[in-house]
Order: structure tokens, then C-alpha cells, then sequence
């Protein structure tokens, strides 16, 4: 059963009674179905993604080989060449996908996600600075990543700051800044040497190419931290769908909240950005997708980030087997199939009015 939560507001002679979302709501049963066959399709693809190759290996010798059995020469190949790529390809796209649910929750705009509103631009520039630059060689692009996430996030923060922020002013003020950062970004690229151009150019398209155990690693330590601090955080953030008056009215602290969600949800994208490059779309259409199967009136987190596992996972499947002999990077895949999407959420917006 779901909890309701009355407000009651008296005006004159009227009584009004506000319903807020419950606090477990992923726990609904359609939720639940709907996570339980996500999880099935993403460790479906997970699978297939370590199966094909230029060595097409069994499944059933995929799974031996992960549960420590089977030949060497199998083992040798799912666990150092193509597991990491394809452990990447899952956490990057759970870390986008609810990346981008948290930030269309907080903006209550679903067209609001970290690659439109400057945050996976602040990252991306930090990390080809990185890469052209030399800027922080010694610090990794995981911890570039995250300095540049932060960074615009602090800087989109403070400029829609007026007595507070809302979600409609760090719409507007991220838009600005994603350009100003993909200025920076162009500009680096441009002024560095040929080598180091290329490697700045195939990393921005989103590419999951050569991943290794160590450039894993960090983003399985942030992901163990932020995925529960993120699923703590939205039993309150559910609230923030009411409109601010109304969050505080039901005890909410929204300012705090909110900045705990845009740190959490920079967190989960400069990370995943640092380790697969900004992959496109994902983050903006994974909540979207989730939202409609699961029948919310919010982006739901977990659906969110299964979803985004399920296009990163598909995508890295079309990009190496659309084209014989050729591994195209992952973004090219997810920018074909989402770009219309987006002109599809821009027109669905516009006819319901709900796009500020």
C-alpha cells in the first residue's frame, strides 16, 4: 500500500489535501517487475558483450570463466581484455542514467540532464586540458573529471543563486555554460599537437575502446559510495516534484537537498565521464525511457540506471559489430539513436507546456 502524506491548507472556507508521492515508491510492484526485466536484458547484454569478439567464446564457457572454472586461455581473455570494457560499459551507464534522473528531478524539466546543462562539458574540458595541456598529469582523468564537474557545477550553482535556486534558473545557466565549456573544449583541441588532438577527439565522441582494470577501478570506488548516498537522498528528493513552497511546507530542507543531489549526481557523471568519454544522451534519455515503463510520476532511480546500462551495453554492441573489422567509438551509436529522441521529448513538451 502506498503512504499518503496529507498537507492541508486552509483557504476561506475550502480545504485542499495534497497527495505526495510515498516514500518507498520503487518498491511498487510494477516497479519491481519492471527493474527485475531491465536486470535481465542488461545481464543478457553483459554477457553477449564478453561472448562476441574476434574470438567468439560460448556463453556457457563466458560464465565458467567468471566463476573462476574453464580453461586458462579463456580466462585469460574475459577477465583481462573484454571485462573491463564491458564492467565499464555497465557502470557508465548506470552513473548516467541516474545522473540524469537526478537532475531532471531537481529541475522538474525532463529535459534537463548533465550533457545539456553543462556539467559532462565542465569534465570533458578538464580532462582534454589533461590530455593536450598535460594540466594534472600525475592526477588521472577520473580526478580531472571530477574537478571539472565540480567546477562548473559550483559556477552554474552560484550564478542561479537568488535567495536560493531553482530549477527553472539552473536550466538557463547551465545551457550557458555547456557552451562556454565546449568553447574551452574546442579551443584545447585545436591548439594541441597532432597525437595529442586525436587522442582528445576519439575520447570526446564516447568510447569504451581498450578499457582497463585500472581506469576501472576509481569508478567502482565511487560508484559503492554514490549509487547508496543517491538512493538515501530521493526519498526526500521525491518532494522537490511538488515545487519548492510546498517541499518546505512538508519539512524538506530544499536548498540542502538539492546542492546534496547536484554533488551526488556530478559525482556519478564526472566519474563515468572520465572513464567512457561523454557518451551522448544517455543521461538525458534513460530516466525518460525509465519513466514511462515503470508509470511514475518521477524519473525512478534505479529503473534510470538500469536503463542506462542497457543503452551503453546495446550501443558498444552495435558499434563493434555494425562494421566489419571496424570498432566504432560508443558515442557515434548513442548519438544516432538519440538524437531523435530528443527532437521526439521536444515536441511532446512543447504540446504539453512543461518544458520550463
Amino acid at each position: 500500500m502506498e503512504r499518503e502524506t496529507a498537507l492541508t491548507t486552509l483557504t476561506g472556507r475550502r480545504t485542499f489535501r495534497l497527495a505526495t508521492p510515498p516514500v518507498s515508491g520503487f518498491l511498487r510492484p510494477r516497479q519491481l517487475v519492471v527493474c527485475g526485466v531491465l536486470a535481465a536484458a542488461v545481464f543478457g547484454l553483459f554477457l553477449l558483450g564478453l561472448s562476441i569478439g574476434d574470438v567468439s567464446i560460448p556463453v556457457a564457457d563466458v560464465l565458467r570463466a567468471l566463476a573462476g572454472t574453464g580453461d586458462v586461455g579463456t580466462w585469460l581473455v574475459v577477465h583481462e581484455f573484454r571485462l573491463p570494457r564491458a564492467l565499464a560499459g555497465l557502470l557508465v551507464g548506470v552513473a548516467f542514467g541516474m545522473s540524469g534522473a537526478i537532475f531532471q528531478t531537481i529541475t522538474r524539466n525532463p529535459l534537463a540532464s548533465p550533457d545539456m546543462i553543462g556539467i559532462t562539458q565542465g569534465a570533458a574540458a578538464a580532462v582534454v586540458g589533461g590530455i593536450v595541456l598535460g594540466w594534472g598529469s600525475g592526477l588521472g582523468t577520473q580526478t580531472l573529471g571530477l574537478l571539472g564537474g565540480l567546477a562548473a557545477a559550483l559556477l552554474i550553482y552560484a550564478l542561479a543563486w537568488k535567495r536560493g535556486t531553482t530549477g527553472y534558473r539552473i536550466v538557463l545557466v547551465g545551457i550557458g555554460v555547456a557552451w562556454i565549456c565546449t568553447s574551452i573544449t574546442d579551443y584545447l583541441t585545436a591548439r594541441g599537437r597532432v597525437l595529442e588532438a586525436q587522442a582528445a577527439l576519439g575520447w570526446l565522441v564516447g568510447n569504451l575502446n581498450s578499457r582497463t582494470w585500472e581506469q576501472l577501478r576509481p569508478l567502482m570506488w565511487a560508484m559503492a559510495v554514490l549509487v547508496p548516498a543517491a538512493l538515501l537522498l530521493s526519498r526526500l528528493a521525491r518532494t522537490l516534484q511538488l515545487g519548492d513552497d510546498l517541499a518546505r511546507a512538508l519539512g524538506t530542507p530544499v536548498q540542502r537537498v538539492r546542492l546534496a543531489l547536484l554533488l551526488v549526481g556530478v559525482g556519478l557523471v564526472a566519474f563515468g565521464t572520465a572513464v567512457g568519454g561523454p557518451i551522448a544522451f544517455v543521461a538525458l534519455a534513460a530516466p525518460q525511457i525509465a519513466q514511462r515503463l515503470v508509470g511514475a510520476a518521477w524519473p525512478p532511480l534505479i529503473a534510470s540506471g538500469l536503463t542506462g546500462a542497457f543503452i551503453v551495453l546495446f550501443a558498444d554492441l552495435v558499434a563493434r559489430e555494425l562494421i566489419s573489422d571496424t570498432e566504432l567509438p560508443v558515442g557515434v551509436v548513442t548519438g544516432v539513436l538519440g538524437a531523435p529522441f530528443l527532437l521526439w521529448l521536444l515536441i511532446r513538451v512543447n504540446r504539453a507546456g512543461s518544458g520550463g
